[in-house]
């Protein structure tokens, strides 16, 4: 299946790749003259090429869905690669084998960096459709992502209608908020912070990198998860349980995740709006008359319930459903077998 053009920042077993060897237009009217597309399957095809469960993946996770949502897939669960065929694709401006800033250009023989065109969540959805298409897959059974990946979900039931039997749609909206966009351009504020972000290596920007994340963290998770997991037991006036955290988040993703990546991703998600161009968001969700299935998460600071309710509101055939949970935006990675009885439960009740 051939391999990415760039150095990946960690191993991942099972990755596959697909190169369309054609110029790949930008909805900004920029274009790629080319694009590698990394991704994972589990599972077999079937005769009628149906039988397709596909994941959309959130901001920094790669294709290798069943390591990183593992409550969810594997044999003998919901998503058993026995009876499903998985697909999961990484997404364009990732670092994780598809197409992004630290890829090689054709052109200059070095990698984008920070000539690597804007793109958004609608071109991101253009490469999985590429994928669909190279796979030779007739019809979508479940489209599911949580966060970022719910907005790709959303956008491909709109872009794909008909190939699409039904969509779950996890601590997810239908237009990226203020608020959101207000906390992704603080996190790359801290990017272009740090002098060498631009610079042409894969260690481009680590400092600030390690510092995004450490915000990010702040909307991810939630006051009483702090207070219970990072709270020090004895008194002291530094060297705090949380700080030590927040550090450490940031080093974890510093070693498996690209700056300049991270940028353009955040920029691609605050281009999310599935009514921009098309008479607003309500017109779409109501256009859209396939099973949906809503999941929101009570304690979410970064896309709260009202978000989901909304989307419940207006989807005409939607199934919504709060989990109670601590652990705020995360808690759609963390509350696995919540999740999985909401949705073993809904497809039930549509007949999946």
């Amino acid at each position: 299946m051939g391999k990415s053009n760039y150095n990946l920042p960690i191993e991942i077993e099972g990755l596959q790749f697909y190169h369309f060897d054609k110029t790949f237009l930008l909805e900004s009217g920029a274009s790629l003259p080319a694009l590698t597309i990394a991704y994972h399957t589990y599972g077999r095809l079937n005769a009628a090429k149906n039988n397709v469960i596909w994941v959309c993946h959130a901001l920094t996770a790669n294709s290798d869905v069943a390591d990183w949502w593992e409550g969810l897939f594997g044999v003998g669960n919901i998503f058993d690669p026995e009876k499903h065929f998985i697909v999961c694709a990484n997404i364009l401006g990732s670092c994780y084998g598809t197409t992004g800033p630290r890829s090689i250009s054709l052109k200059t023989g070095v990698a984008y960096g920070k000539d690597f065109p804007l793109f958004t969540i609608r071109d991101i959805v253009q490469c999985h459709e590429l994928l669909r298409q190279h796979l030779e897959i007739e019809e979508i059974e479940l489209c599911i992502g949580g966060s970022c990946g719910g907005h790709q979900v959303m956008e491909m039931a709109y872009l794909f209608s008909g190939k699409i039997k039904s969509m779950a749609l996890l601590v997810s909206s239908a237009k990226e908020t203020a608020w959101a966009i207000g906390t992704h351009e603080a996190q790359r504020m801290a990017i272009q912070a740090d002098p060498t972000w631009q610079d042409d290596a894969d260690v481009a920007g680590q400092n600030g990198l390690k510092a995004a994340r450490g915000m990010a963290l702040l909307t991810y998770r939630t006051f009483d998860s702090y207070k219970i997991r990072q709270t020090d037991a004895e008194e002291k006036t530094d060297g705090f349980r949380a700080a030590s955290y927040i550090r450490y988040q940031g080093l974890k993703l510093m070693r498996r995740f690209y700056a300049q990546s991270y940028w353009y991703l955040t920029k691609a998600l605050d281009s999310h709006d599935i009514g921009r161009g098309r008479g607003g968001a309500e017109k779409v969700l109501q256009g859209m008359d396939i099973p949906a299935l809503i999941v929101a998460i009570d304690s979410d600071l970064l896309i709260p319930p009202v978000e989901q309710r909304f989307l419940a509101e207006h989807l005409p055939c939607s199934t919504y459903r709060e989990i109670e949970s601590a652990f705020g935006h995360d808690g759609f990675l963390v509350e696995t077998e919540k999740i999985r009885r909401a949705i073993k439960g809904w497809r039930e009740a549509i007949g999946n």
